[in-house]
């Protein structure tokens, strides 16, 4: 069955917090900038997504929930670590994320590099530990985050934007850079919470097939929000593609704005060759339709300020 997507998003994000609050582990004596850095890179709000996108592809499968939340809190404390790297002076450069300060401009540098090195070492050590799953399923979840982490998954994502974004590229060449860099960690998601669920090969294939759909559609937005007239509508730096190589760029906004649709398409297509018509993630998708692709967009057009709440959060990341 779908859950309300609106009670279900509030209900989960409120878990997800309080366990990666929780998840955070005491810093040795006098190392308190050390913890206050690393809560600002791991704790600023957000929509918590993508341990969203574990929880429910688990529970859909018949998982345990606890688990999967742990499994989904391993994936954003990855997710936090890629931002707070992507905002360093060397890479985007960016001064505001997820509404705060970027780490790197209250925190430093030093502090920063050293909040994303925590962070991803917690998230291998947390699902390491997670008792209520077979130890193969923990090695296997370790693996495909580590996979989508690496030189084919996110960093080669980033690679290729550092220094292929500014030059003229191809669409397809766009698209799969999109597919590493956002795409990567959202199939991460979905199939550790098919692990943890104990799905199979091809269950677990289709969950990334969906998963890579979305993360598409999701980029497309964010090049979107770029647009959008000021910082508070997406509590990130705006502007930051001026220049950049981007699908919008090159198609177009009416042409974007339809292959966004056509990604979603694809996306609830895939969740219904696994689970038929309705399922939580299909829920899922509904509201990031319903509330986040229509406001932004038409913000773009129109300079309206009022995106929807989970837009915010694709801008913020």
């Amino acid at each position: 069955m779908t859950a309300e997507p609106t009670t279900s998003l509030a209900l989960y994000r409120r878990h997800i917090d309080l366990r990666l609050e929780a998840l955070l582990p005491p810093v040795l004596p006098g190392h308190s900038a050390l913890d206050a850095a690393m809560r600002d890179g791991v704790l600023a709000p957000g929509k918590r997504l993508r341990p969203i996108m574990t929880v429910l592809a688990a529970e859909d499968l018949g998982g345990d929930a606890m688990a999967a939340i742990d499994a989904g809190c391993s994936v954003e404390l990855v997710h936090a670590a890629s931002l707070v790297l992507d905002d360093l002076p060397c890479m985007d450069n960016a001064k505001l994320r997820r509404g705060l300060p970027a780490v790197h401009v209250g925190h430093g540098e030093d502090l920063a590099v050293l909040v994303s090195i925590s962070a991803v070492s917690l998230a291998y050590q947390l699902i390491s530990e997670i008792e209520a799953i077979p130890a193969q399923a923990r090695l296997d979840s370790i693996t495909v985050l580590a996979r989508a982490v690496g030189v084919s998954g996110l960093v080669a994502g980033q690679f290729e934007d550092l220094r292929g974004g500014r030059t003229r590229r191809a669409v397809a060449e766009i698209h799969a850079a999109n597919g590493l860099k956002t795409g990567a960690l959202f199939s991460a998601a979905v199939e550790i919470g098919g692990v943890v669920a104990g799905a199979d090969a091809a269950t677990r294939k289709k969950l990334c097939a969906f998963a890579s759909e979305l993360g598409h559609a999701f980029q497309l937005l964010d090049d979107f929000l770029d647009l959008a007239p000021h910082a508070g509508m997406t509590g990130k730096d705006v502007g930051s593609d001026d220049g950049k190589s981007t699908i919008l760029s090159v198609i177009g906004r009416d042409s974007a704005r339809r292959r966004i649709d056509r990604h979603i398409e694809m996306a609830q297509a895939s969740l219904d060759e696994i689970f038929g018509a309705r399922s939580r993630l299909h829920g899922l998708v509904s509201a990031i339709v319903d509330q986040a692709l229509p406001a932004p967009l038409t913000a773009a057009y129109s300079n309206d300020d009022t995106p929807g709440e989970l837009g915010q959060e694709i801008g913020a990341r």
